[in-house]
């Protein structure tokens, strides 16, 4: 399993700065490591954000967290590329192939409604620092990696093992077997 990228990054730029402090009370603050890791992200928290708005703009804030938490997941996984905005656009070239339906279904990809995508964006921020509200999300759910839609079947999911239900989203576990 990956470490997490983002806690990767974080630790990087700790080590950096240690071995370039002479003492502790000379050492950089959480914001100034922080800070420009995440200006450097901002890419990976859009295509994150237009995942849940694309996905799940329609879904309570708890069921957008759960998409953002099975982007990450992806993301953590050894199976699966190793950025957000790769796992997001995975095979968008295949039609209707591909990992996150909008992505490859034909579907415009404009946002059209400002305050949904704000929120989204919102949703994004707090997964991918995973703060407080982030470490909320215990339990079976937030180590899906795979979900659809409650209206359809598709054939992956006989193979997976389910690990909830948020709104009208079934989420899903790749379980070693």
């Amino acid at each position: 399993m990956k470490s997490s990228f983002l806690c990767a990054a974080a630790a990087a730029s700790l080590a950096m700065h240690a071995s370039t402090v002479p003492s502790a009370s000379a050492a950089p603050t959480k914001a100034e490591i922080l800070v420009p890791i995440f200006k450097s992200y901002r890419a990976e928290i859009e295509c994150l954000a237009r995942a849940i708005y694309f996905e799940a703009r329609s879904e309570s804030t708890a069921g957008q967290h759960a998409v953002a938490r099975v982007v990450l997941n992806r993301v953590d996984s050894d199976y699966y590329p190793d950025t957000v905005c790769e796992v997001v656009y995975q095979n968008q070239h295949m039609k209707n192939a591909c990992q996150f339906s909008f992505a490859c279904d034909g579907t415009d990809l404009a946002i059209q409604e400002g305050p949904a995508f704000e929120k989204a964006m919102q949703v994004a921020s707090v997964n991918f620092r995973c703060d407080s509200d982030c470490r909320a999300w215990q339990g079976d759910i937030a180590r899906s990696t795979h979900y659809h839609a409650d209206y359809v079947n598709p054939f992956w999911s006989a193979k997976l093992e389910r690990t909830g239900k948020v709104g009208s989203h079934i989420f899903y576990y790749t379980a070693t077997r």
